[in-house]
């Protein structure tokens, strides 16, 4: 719990009291790679903070999986606009690998958020961040040529190309599979 701690702590000052009030609904979850956290037509009613292993946030359209990101350890995560809106998710939240995270019920965050200004304060600026997350990888995808977006991707965050599926890394960059390699190939001669 401690990393959790720290993690809200990155965000905003808490006291010790308003987190040992709000630690005390979080619940250990374990999944298995390959395992659905959250799927399609599911309402989101949880939040959640990564442990350990990777998370794959993508939707399935005709064309194919869309991969939107990925989390790994120390990131918070939910299917956020279907968590906000109280709608059904259009997404997943898969695991890409065995995967520990503690997940809190929105019940529960709303009644820490009601227990403390400061742990609202820290759900609002998480939640932004979040949606600034998203709001510049869709400007990546738009403003960055393919071999920027990946040598971008290696500088940030080289970790993913070891622990996720080439497919996967390709989806989220906006690439086919074909191009990634080629891309990869293109940069090691050269």
């Amino acid at each position: 719990m401690e990393a959790i701690k720290n993690k809200i702590r990155s965000y905003c000052p808490v006291s010790d009291t308003d987190l040992d009030y709000l630690l005390q609904f979080y619940r250990k979850q374990n999944f298995r790679k390959g395992d659905i956290i959250v799927a399609p037509k599911q309402y989101v009613k949880n939040f959640y903070f990564l442990k350990e292993g990777c998370v794959c946030y993508y939707m399935e359209d005709t064309s194919g999986s869309k991969v939107m990101e990925f989390f790994t350890q120390g990131d918070f995560f939910t299917d956020l606009y279907a968590y906000i809106e109280a709608i059904p998710s259009s997404s997943y939240l898969s695991a890409t690998e065995d995967t520990t995270v503690y997940v809190i019920s929105k019940s529960d965050v709303l009644k820490a958020f009601d227990y403390s200004h400061d742990l609202e304060r820290f759900g609002r600026l998480s939640m932004q961040e979040g949606f600034v997350k998203l709001f510049r990888k869709n400007e990546q995808l738009k403003n960055l040529s393919p071999q920027e977006r990946y040598q971008r991707l290696v500088q940030k965050r080289p970790d993913l190309l070891q622990r996720v599926p080439q497919y996967l890394v390709a989806s989220y960059l906006g690439l086919t599979p074909v191009g990634l390699s080629k891309i990869r190939k293109r940069l090691a001669s050269g």
